[in-house]
């Protein structure tokens, strides 16, 4: 455990603003539509008949089609467009990087600097639609099956939602006190305000024939051989449940946080000013956590909020528009370097030893050039990674690290699917996660009705 000498105590405490501050600062980050802008930002779609924005979407919502419904203003009929392919899809408007998705391949791009504002357009539809208290789909009648889905998650909840649409009962384990998962626990604050994932998770449930079951851990209170003997099906929609260690000296210190657990206590903090925040913080990562978590940092009061990354600018996770909009609110990032030691006095952490890196024939190499970052906290935001004690001892196959699927998400047994962060090849993104379980849920049901 390192020392740094000279090094001044840290300094970490809440209720850095005012009130009012708080609130301001976590807002939404894109305040919706109201219907004259909704109409005039649709109006400018060119409903497109082979449309790149409808491929680029990994639910394959048709885009122009619902745009074409709002211009038309039938919001309720666009939103049954987009909720046909995405039960989730008010989240997705809040939360996809729409900017590297169907916005990028927008057509306008060609002619104008700023494409249509899809994402912004699907928000005011779906929550047209969700204010009103209605549901786009009826279930069918009973089939007698019953599937178990472990994790309540995106790919948890729209594999549960589809599977109850056909008739089957589901029963959704999680290992949190309230369904969610990644839209609850890890979605930055000011992308969804006013408790929308708990209404969406309503929303899902509506459909009927979902029981949730909160604080069961697959491995620990149920096992995956015991939910194969009771039930016809089983998907799994885990997540990733550890989070990568930086492997440098100082990280056991005071101070030192996992940026995953940080983000869950602030979006379940029912007073912002009582969340505790340092000075001057160092977040390690390149990714959307890291950005979550130096932003909301820098708006919960921090003074000085830097984000280390190994690579460039091009090769970090989180999309330039996160990358910007970071750097808008006061958050630096500093690109080719990488934490060499955590430095500490009296067991808590002072500042982080970085030393620049850079690429030689592809590979990246330290200079052994090093500066110093003066911090009271560190986040780590390197990854997360899948551990599959919970499968018990079960067959089930793996690829990179994380269960192997075929195209139709089933692991390589016959009678388990799985769909989300927890599969090989997969995004990461809440609407990748979606489809995962809209796939799954579909071949689960073919298998299950022979």
């Amino acid at each position: 455990m390192a020392d740094q000498a000279g090094a001044q105590s840290p300094d970490i405490s809440s209720g850095r603003l005012p009130a009012e501050v708080y609130q301001v600062n976590f807002s939404d980050l894109h305040p919706p539509l109201i219907r004259h802008e909704a109409l005039v930002e649709a109006d400018r779609c060119y409903f497109c008949h082979d449309a790149p924005c409808m491929t680029a979407c990994p639910t394959g919502i048709d885009v122009p089609m619902f745009i074409r419904q709002i211009a038309s203003g039938r919001p309720k009929a666009s939103a049954e467009t987009i909720f046909a392919e995405n039960i989730l899809g008010g989240m997705c408007a809040r939360v996809c990087p729409t900017e590297t998705l169907c916005e990028e391949v927008c057509v306008r791009n060609a002619a104008e600097v700023r494409p249509v504002a899809i994402g912004r357009l699907q928000r005011f539809a779906t929550d047209h639609y969700m204010g009103e208290g209605a549901h786009p789909f009826e279930r069918a009648a009973a089939t007698g099956k019953t599937v178990a889905v472990v994790g309540a998650g995106p790919a948890g909840l729209a594999c549960a939602h589809r599977l109850a649409v056909h008739g089957h009962q589901v029963t959704v384990y999680d290992a949190k006190e309230k369904p969610g998962g990644l839209n609850e626990f890890g979605i930055a604050a000011y992308k969804s305000t006013g408790g929308f994932a708990q209404a969406e998770v309503a929303f899902v449930a509506a459909i009927g024939g979902i029981t949730f079951v909160h604080d069961r851990m697959l491995g620990r209170d149920v096992t995956l051989a015991r939910l194969r003997a009771d039930f016809d099906a089983v998907f799994l929609g885990l997540g990733l449940g550890a989070v990568n260690a930086l492997q440098a000296q100082g990280e056991d210190l005071e101070g030192v946080m996992d940026a995953v657990d940080y983000i869950a206590r602030l979006r379940q903090a029912e007073d912002l000013g009582a969340l505790e925040v340092g000075r001057k913080i160092v977040v390690i990562g390149g990714g959307m956590t890291a950005i979550d978590v130096a932003v909301q940092t820098k708006l919960l009061g921090a003074e000085d909020v830097t984000v280390v990354y190994r690579r460039g600018k091009a090769e970090m996770k989180a999309s330039p528009f996160e990358q910007d909009l970071a750097q808008v609110r006061g958050v630096k990032i500093k690109h080719w370097a990488a934490p060499k030691a955590i430095l500490g006095r009296h067991g808590k952490v002072t500042a982080v030893e970085c030393e620049y890196t850079q690429n030689v024939d592809g590979r990246l190499h330290g200079t052994g050039e090093t500066f110093t970052l003066a911090a009271d906290q560190v986040f780590k935001a390197i990854g997360q990674t899948f551990v599959a004690d919970p499968l018990d001892g079960q067959e089930v196959a793996t690829a990179d690290g994380r269960i192997e699927v075929d195209a139709d998400r089933r692991t390589s047994l016959d009678d388990v699917w799985a769909g989300g962060d927890c599969v090989a090849g997969g995004d990461d993104l809440t609407v990748t996660a979606v489809q995962d379980g809209k796939v799954a849920a579909e071949a689960i049901h073919l298998r299950l009705m022979g």
